[in-house]
């Protein structure tokens, strides 16, 4: 009886010991935390984890391979960021981890509008400009009145911001436009006190940060006269009265789509090799919704685990084929990557029909290297 017992408690720690070195882990960005993880149509895999961190800590999580922002430990296979990669980041992970880890790949996931949620006693249809907008987040103008019809004797509410208080790229969706438009106003940060300018200034008093993506609408829609940002998993983006349009336009799936078309897939090899190509930046699109951006997946090309490769692989599979993903990314209200990206990514990253050895797990690039064990 001890023996049987004996053997059943090695086979169950051999079994968890396997289920953990097949776990493929990673986090990060908020904004698509529920589409990613958690809901009944989320779309990772069951062996995979996302911790919902911020696009921030993802990145640093997995350009550090440190899994503490996770509160887990072992290796950081992946991350979520609606932050891009900025070169100052790409060229010291290759400095620092291109020999024993090999290159990192960058993909668009999904793409996604930064919605403004409001609430506004008597404002059913608010719609603001771009410079409004500035002057909103800014702190330029602090009544409602001041800001809708120069007057702040006409309406003396307060304005109140709801904003990112942790490293998000949500906020540098926001701040890349508004910066676009106001550059004296804002910069393009992923931290909100460092995107409004000057840097690092005192934010008014009723200002109210929060950290996730999740907690906007339900801050905005405390108090009377605030406003917001975020992603539009987190609110109704379809209907005006709990959103502003920006510039007549409502951040709806065509506007986001309108806003993104003019960006094509990189199509040379010297463009397919270069992370930062394969998350298109548009700051101020010419048509469609002004806030519109894709969130990011960061995976390592190569890695030194065959089973985790193989489940990056096929996740990757899936979510670039078509119709892939599509019906839970509309469920969550974000937008599938075109057809024409999903065709280059398959081709570059998954099948290697490109010739471009970008591959994961590429036999040539990744022998003998790869995000450790």
């Amino acid at each position: 009886m001890f023996k049987r017992t004996l053997i059943a408690a090695s086979l169950t720690v051999a079994a968890l010991a396997s289920a953990q070195a097949m776990a493929v882990t990673g986090g990060g960005a908020t904004l698509p935390a529920a589409l990613y993880k958690g809901s009944a149509d989320s779309i990772l895999p069951a062996n995979f984890s996302y911790a919902a961190i911020g696009s921030g800590g993802g990145k640093t999580a997995f350009l550090k391979n440190n899994p503490a922002g996770f509160g887990t430990t072992g290796t950081v296979h992946f991350a979520g960021s609606d932050s891009i990669l900025s070169a100052s980041e790409l060229s010291t992970y290759t400095s620092e981890f291109g020999a024993s880890y090999g290159p990192l790949i960058q993909l668009p996931s999904v793409a996604t509008s930064v919605a403004i949620p409001y609430k506004k006693t008597g404002q059913t249809a608010l719609n603001l400009t771009s410079a409004q907008l500035c002057d909103a987040f800014s702190g330029t103008k602090t009544t409602w009145g001041d800001l809708l019809s120069n007057n702040p004797a006409a309406d003396p509410t307060p304005i109140r911001i709801v904003y990112r208080n942790v490293s998000s790229g949500t906020t540098e969706i926001l701040s890349r436009h508004l910066a676009s438009v106001c550059s004296t106003k804002f910069a393009t940060n992923t931290t909100f006190t460092n995107a409004r300018l000057p840097a690092g200034s005192t934010l008014p008093s009723n200002w109210v940060g929060v950290a996730s993506t999740s907690e906007v609408a339900a801050a905005v829609n405390a108090v009377d006269g605030s406003i917001g940002y975020v992603g539009p998993d987190g609110v109704d983006a379809t209907s005006n009265a709990v959103v502003s349009r920006v510039n007549g336009v409502q951040p709806t799936s065509l506007n986001v789509t309108l806003a993104l078309s003019s960006v094509a897939a990189p199509s040379t090899p010297a463009q397919a090799a270069n992370p930062a190509n394969w998350s298109p930046v548009v700051a101020n699109p010419a048509s469609g919704y002004k806030l519109a951006a894709y969130t990011n997946f960061i995976f390592g090309q190569c890695y030194k685990d065959a089973a985790v490769a193989a489940d990056v692989k096929a996740f990757l599979t899936t979510h670039y084929s078509n119709p892939g993903n599509n019906t839970a990314t509309q469920a969550h209200k974000f937008v599938a990557v075109p057809n024409a990206w999903k065709t280059a990514v398959t081709a570059n990253f998954i099948t290697n029909t490109s010739g471009n050895n970008l591959d994961i797990n590429n036999a040539s690039v990744c022998n003998a290297i790869g995000r450790p064990l």
